[in-house]
């Protein structure tokens, strides 16, 4: 009797042992939240599937980030967004701490220093991880060029020349010799560091209305008005119609190599920001900006370890080439570098090379930078477009760019109330 009430339980067991040895454990979801353009998320995604296959223990998935919404696992961060994340650092964990509580080597002084401006503490620990990175050059239409009778081996090195062949190509018949994408990137704070000036002072106030700055400025406003210099927003337009063939140059990321390789339909060349000759001791150097990926702060302790296999995953120096091949990034470290420079085609190498050139330049490193404070940014632009407009004089236009931007500044005092009525 005994015997029967035992069998039923014996064969439940042994019914139930070989699917225990087959059970799969759940992986660990890890959270990524981005607000990339439709194009770059999906060069995203491949690059999650690609960790996502070679391992089982984690699946990281792509959020679309809301305004206001709580900090995920992971977070890119775009240049434009990053003094927002700053200044809510108690928000996100320090990257160098999770990545030593997995048990997981990062060691963020194999990175450059101009990759790791306010992203890193003194002792050089990285808070967060700066990916892709590029700096601001000029690519130029060879085809155009050479209708114009312009070398397309010989681009212009300064701004002058740049006007000399932006009045060969309009004499040609371009109807749009230059344009730029990302203007208060390229026209404050590269054009700032690039010409050795400053965009605030050592506490922090805004002057990027100085003379080579309000020189600058009135230059491209005369450039508008004699159709040399076609402007078609503040974000990357002008990539697209320098894409389609329709621009003679363009000044944007060093990263657009990777996409005008990837689409192939135009002869280009890659070629140094222009800087002012008749300013001393130019050129100097530009700055790295980019993406920076953030860990969110409160996650459970297995996320944390997901999260440090995928930044490691990031780091492969082969894995970054690939980046670099693909999307024209820089590479994050020299071990990185040294593989881009044996691997990738000669024409990418060229690219990286003039990036990374600029660089190095004699310049002291810049943390404060207009284009990634996000409510300065958008003032600096407004004014740099109505300056380029003709509606206000350039030194004008700069000046209350300053005198606004001040007012909105991380730390700036609120403004007084106005008194009541009685």
């Amino acid at each position: 009797m005994r015997l029967l009430k035992i069998l039923p339980a014996a064969l439940a067991l042994a019914l139930a042992a070989p699917f225990s040895t087959q059970a799969v454990a759940t992986p660990t979801e890890i959270d990524l939240s981005h607000q990339l353009d439709e194009e770059r998320a999906e060069r995203l995604e491949k690059l999650v599937e690609r960790f996502n296959a070679q391992q089982k223990e984690y699946q990281v998935r792509l959020v679309r980030r809301v305004q206001g919404d709580a900090p995920k696992d992971l977070n890119l961060v775009t240049r434009e967004e990053q003094a927002r994340f700053v200044a809510a650092k108690a928000n996100f964990k320090p990257l160098h701490q999770v990545m030593k509580e997995a048990n997981v080597p990062l060691d963020g002084g194999k990175l450059a220093p101009e990759l790791r401006v306010g992203l890193s503490d003194a002792q050089g620990n990285l808070f967060a991880l700066p990916i892709a990175l590029s700096t601001p050059v000029l690519f130029i239409n060879k085809t155009a060029f050479r209708k114009a009778g312009l070398d397309p081996d010989k681009p212009p090195k300064t701004w002058a020349e740049t006007q000399q062949a932006a009045d060969k190509l309009f004499d040609a018949g371009s109807t749009c010799p230059y344009t730029t994408s990302w203007p208060a990137w390229v026209h404050i704070d590269n054009l700032s560091s690039w010409n050795g000036v400053e965009v605030a002072d050592a506490k922090g106030k805004l002057n990027f209305n100085g003379l080579v700055q309000v020189k600058h400025t009135a230059m491209l406003t005369t450039w508008v008005k004699a159709r040399f210099f076609i402007y078609f927003g503040r974000r990357d337009e002008a990539d697209n119609r320098f894409a389609a063939g329709e621009c003679g140059m363009l000044t944007t990321s060093s990263s657009f190599y990777g996409t005008l390789n990837e689409k192939g339909k135009l002869d280009t060349g890659v070629s140094a920001l222009p800087y002012h000759d008749d300013v001393p001791g130019t050129p100097q150097q530009t700055l790295a900006g980019g993406a920076s990926l953030w860990v969110g702060a409160g996650q459970k302790p297995a996320e944390y370890k997901g999260v440090a296999q995928f930044v490691n995953f990031l780091m492969e120096p082969d894995l970054q080439v690939e980046l670099s091949a693909a999307a024209g990034f820089l590479p994050m470290t020299s071990a990185a570098r040294a593989a881009a420079g044996s691997k990738l085609l000669k024409a990418d190498v060229a690219g990286l090379n003039v990036a990374y050139k600029q660089l190095q330049g004699p310049g002291a490193l810049r943390t404060l930078r207009v284009s990634e404070i996000e409510r300065v940014r958008i003032i600096a632009e407004e004014e740099l477009e109505a300056a380029w407009a003709g509606k206000t004089p350039a030194k004008q236009a700069l000046d209350v760019a300053v005198q606004r931007g001040n007012l909105v500044m991380p730390g700036a005092p609120a403004p007084a109330a106005a008194p009541r009525k009685k």
